[in-house]
C-alpha cells in the first residue's frame, strides 16, 4: 500500500500541471454525476416531504412491486425497447445510406449543399418538430386532412389511431438524426484508401459492387462502435421527442408511453417520488446489463470491435 502511495505521489509531482488542469472536470463529475446518486435510496423508501430523503421510512421493494403489478412497468419497458430498437436501426441505416450517397457525389458545391441540407434538421428543436407534426395531422386544420378532402376522401383523426404513431415517430426521428449520424460515417468512408476504389474500377467493378465489397466492409468497425454506444441507451427514451410529439394525449399512452415520459407524468400528477425513483433505478440497471451483454456478444464474435 505504501509503495502505491509513493508511486502516486511521484506521479503527482511529475505531472502536477496535468492534474491541476483535470481537477475542474473531476469536480464537476463528482458534484453533478456521483453525489446525486445518493438519491437512489428513494427507490426503496416511502417518501414523505416532512421527513425528507433520509428520514423517510424504508419500504423494501414495494415501489418496484407496485410498478410491475399494475402492468405499467411491463408496458413502458416494452415500448421503450421497441421504439429505441426501431429508431436505432432506422436512423443508423439511413445515416449510412446518406453518407454513401454524399461521398459518391462528384460535384463539389452540390455535395456541400446536399450535406448542409441533410444536416439542418439536427438543429431544429423537437418543440418545432412537434408543431410541424401537429399542423400535418390535426383533425380540423391539418394538411393531411385538407389533401384528403381535396380528393373527396373523408378526414381521419390520426390522434385517435395509436397503431400509426410508432411509424410516425420512427420516420421523424430518422429524419432529424440521419444528417448528424452521417457525419461519422462520411469521415470513416473518407478514410478508406482511394487506390482501392481505383483498382476496383479498373477491374470493372460498378458503383454498387464497390459499395458492397469495399465501402461497407471498411466502415464495419465504425458501425459496430456506433451501435454499441447507442445500445447503452436502449432503455432511455428521448423524452423531449415523445413529449413534444405525443403530449398528454391519453389515447396514445399505451402505444407511445416510455419510461421517461411515465416518470415525468407521475411526478406531475402523483408526486410519488419513491415510485419514479424505482422506475429510473430499474431503467439504469437494465441499460447497464444490456450494454454489458451486447459487448460480451460482440467480443466473442469479433474481439477487435468490442468496446472493452
Amino acid at each position: 500500500m505504501g509503495k502505491h502511495l509513493r508511486n502516486l505521489g511521484h506521479e503527482f509531482k511529475k505531472n502536477r500541471a496535468l492534474f491541476v488542469m483535470i481537477a475542474p472536470a473531476v469536480l464537476v463529475v463528482l458534484i453533478f454525476s456521483y453525489l446525486p446518486m445518493s438519491g437512489l435510496i428513494l427507490a426503496f423508501k416511502e417518501y414523505r416531504f416532512n421527513l425528507g430523503i433520509f428520514g423517510s421510512e424504508f419500504n423494501g421493494l414495494d415501489n418496484f412491486k407496485y410498478l410491475f403489478q399494475s402492468g405499467t412497468g411491463w408496458l413502458i419497458t416494452r415500448n421503450t425497447i421497441v421504439f429505441n430498437l426501431v429508431n436505432l436501426i432506422s436512423s443508423q441505416a439511413l445515416a449510412i445510406l446518406v453518407a454513401i450517397f454524399i461521398t459518391e457525389i462528384n460535384h463539389k458545391y452540390f455535395k456541400k449543399l446536399t450535406q448542409s441540407i441533410i444536416f439542418l434538421p439536427y438543429f431544429i428543436s423537437w418543440v418545432i418538430v412537434g408543431t410541424f407534426i401537429y399542423n400535418i395531422f390535426n383533425y380540423e386544420t391539418g394538411v393531411l386532412n385538407h389533401v384528403l378532402q381535396l380528393f373527396g376522401l373523408e378526414a381521419i383523426n390520426v390522434y385517435s389511431m395509436p397503431k400509426v404513431w410508432p411509424f410516425i415517430i420512427a420516420i421523424f426521428n430518422a429524419w432529424k438524426w440521419c444528417g448528424y449520424n452521417s457525419v461519422i460515417y462520411i469521415a470513416a468512408i473518407t478514410g478508406v484508401d482511394s487506390e482501392t476504389y481505383e483498382a476496383a474500377a479498373v477491374d470493372g467493378a460498378n458503383i454498387f459492387q464497390r459499395i458492397k465489397n469495399i465501402t461497407l466492409p471498411c466502415i464495419k468497425p465504425t458501425v459496430i462502435t456506433m451501435l454499441l454506444l447507442q445500445v447503452g441507451r436502449i432503455l432511455r427514451g428521448d423524452f423531449e421527442m415523445f413529449y413534444q410529439i405525443v403530449g398528454n394525449n391519453g389515447q396514445l399512452f399505451n402505444a407511445t408511453d416510455v419510461i421517461d415520459t411515465y416518470v415525468f407524468r407521475s411526478l406531475l400528477q402523483n408526486s410519488n417520488l419513491g415510485m419514479t425513483a424505482a422506475a429510473t433505478f430499474y431503467q439504469s440497471i437494465l441499460c447497464f446489463a444490456i450494454i454489458m451483454i451486447v459487448n460480451a456478444v460482440v467480443k466473442r464474435i469479433d474481439k477487435d470491435n468490442a468496446l472493452f
